[in-house]
């Protein structure tokens, strides 16, 4: 699926790409991807214009002039995949076409079908569940920390809760806690302040990086223009089982945490 770094990528190539454009025509291929119900999907759609395109936590969201926002969440295959005007052949697995007026498509591709599309009115709220951004302002030590207090549960199934801090998954999650040297089984609450001061530095120090590298594609992610991101070359602990740790040359180890694979070195991260 991906996290924070890809959709945000994915965001910035659709801004370059699409802001400012008229819809034309949007057609739905597949009916239970999109919310309202298809053809007020497409009715709603027509004619409007693309402000600007952003992300909150893993979804991509467009702004319309209209107030109304469109919002994907790509799940575990989805892709939204720019075409150049005077382009005939689709993506493979296109569930939803976008045209412009100009021509230019946009095409929602998903393999497994589990993506999604909603179209949200000015006056609903969407993302209320939705954490803290670790890039943002808000994303404060004190705050971090203040979520942590009192958690029992394992700080790797911790960061990859939504409702908590937006955008991380399993594998920056991975990467964050090796950077910081602690035992992902470890329970947050018990993390101590030079611990946890170390964790929200490699959140964000693993982030930026990663989003300086266009993303990870370890399996089908790829940009708005079809292409691969870079940073599974910086990988440290991710898919790595059985090779040398970098840090101590120990072998990394893949265990199950709450029926997720967790990547870690059992030498660096001591509990």
């Amino acid at each position: 699926m991906p996290e924070l770094p890809e959709v945000e990528t994915i965001a910035r190539g659709l801004q370059r790409a699409l802001a400012g454009k008229q819809i034309a025509q949007t057609t739905v291929r597949l009916p239970k991807v999109v919310s309202p119900e298809p053809g007020r999907f497409a009715r709603l759609l027509e004619g409007d214009t693309l402000e600007e395109v952003g992300r909150r936590g893993k979804f991509v969201v467009f702004r319309l002039r209209s107030g109304r926002t469109l919002v994907v969440h790509l799940r575990m295959t989805g892709r939204l995949i720019v075409q150049a005007a005077g382009t005939t052949d689709a993506q493979p697995y296109t569930n939803v076409l976008v045209t412009f007026a100009d021509g230019v498509r946009l095409s929602f591709a998903d393999v497994r079908q589990f993506g999604r599309m909603r179209l949200v009115e000015p006056e609903e709220t969407w993302a209320a569940e939705v954490g803290l951004e670790p890039l943002s302002d808000d994303f404060t030590f004190e705050r971090f920390s203040g979520l942590l207090d009192g958690r029992t549960t394992p700080i790797k199934v911790f960061l990859l809760d939504q409702r908590r801090i937006a955008g991380i998954g399993n594998i920056y999650a991975c990467e964050a806690l090796w950077d910081a040297r602690i035992d992902p089984r470890r329970p947050a609450g018990s993390l101590s302040r030079e611990r946890r001061r170390r964790l929200h530095d490699a959140i964000r120090t693993v982030l930026e990086r990663a989003v300086e590298m266009r993303g990870t594609s370890v399996d089908d992610y790829v940009d708005a223009e079809g292409l691969k991101g870079g940073f599974q070359n910086q990988l440290n602990v991710y898919g790595r089982d059985g090779s040398e740790c970098v840090r101590c040359g120990r072998a990394i180890v893949r265990t199950v945490l709450v029926q997720r694979g967790t990547w870690w070195c059992r030498t660096c991260q001591k509990r």
